[in-house]
This record gives C-alpha cells, sequence and structure tokens, in this order.
C-alpha cells in the first residue's frame, strides 16, 4: 500500500511541476534575472506551496499516525548550524547555475530536456562527495 500511496503522491508532485512550469530551468533562472528577463511566477509557485505545507502538516499531524506509514518520522534535532547553512548555500548556487531542482530536474528528464541529463548525474555525483565527506569526517572524529 505504501509503495502506491508514494507513487501517486510522487505522480500528482510531477504532474504539478510539469502544470507550474517548473520543470523547465529557464522560469527559474528568469526568477533570478531581477534586471533582465524577470518572471515572478515562480514567487508565486513557493507562496503556493508554503501555504498548502502551513495548513496540511497541521492537519496531518493531528492524525495519530500517517496513511501509509505506522509513524511519523519528524527531525528530533533543530538547530542551524554549519553543516545546515554550508548545504544550503551548496544547493542554492546549484540551483541558480543550472536552473533545476531535484525535483523539477527528475520531471524534466522524462519531459526530454537535455539540461536533465547534464544535471541530474552532477547532483548524484555531488550527494555521494558529500556522503564520503561526512564518512570521512566521522572516521577521523572516531579515531
Amino acid at each position: 500500500m505504501s509503495f502506491v500511496v508514494n507513487l501517486a503522491l510522487g505522480l500528482l508532485f510531477g504532474i504539478g511541476l510539469v502544470i507550474s512550469g517548473m520543470s523547465d530551468p529557464a522560469k527559474v533562472l528568469n526568477f533570478l534575472d531581477l534586471f533582465g528577463t524577470w518572471d515572478p511566477s515562480l514567487a508565486f509557485v513557493m507562496g503556493g506551496a508554503v501555504i498548502t505545507a502551513f495548513f496540511g502538516y497541521r492537519l496531518v499531524l493531528r492524525q495519530p499516525k500517517p496513511v501509509a506509514g505506522t509513524s511519523f518520522h519528524l527531525p528530533a534535532s533543530t538547530p542551524i548550524d554549519r553543516r545546515i547553512l554550508l548545504g544550503s548555500a551548496i544547493f542554492g548556487i546549484g540551483w541558480g547555475v543550472g536552473g533545476f531542482c531535484p525535483g523539477p530536474a527528475l520531471t524534466a528528464v522524462t519531459l526530454g530536456s537535455s539540461g536533465a541529463y547534464v544535471f541530474l548525474p552532477m547532483m548524484f555525483l555531488g550527494m555521494w562527495l558529500a556522503r564520503l565527506a561526512v564518512a570521512s569526517r566521522t572516521a577521523i572524529t572516531a579515531a
């Protein structure tokens, strides 16, 4: 059941990305181009997502457990540390340079976007390198 629910939610998310135009990196890059071809539509998409998440989380977390799981998996710790700031900066730079966020990049691959074919392998390489860095740091700290 969980797989079917997750598949349906992923498809819904992907369809929303296509309808909103967020699978097109030019949309993102035009949003960042304040003094050129600025396109404010990304702000409306983000605003809609924030409002939906704000009310959605409040509704869902009132339930004793998720629909497709045994318990909610919420962060146990919420400090804003150097790792959070550095990771956010790297994510933002990658988004600004490539014009893709991970979700829209996956959607863009299904639409045949050549930029996504370059972005996704680099994104996975970056994720792998980050895991290596954390593992090596953990090994050094443990020694």
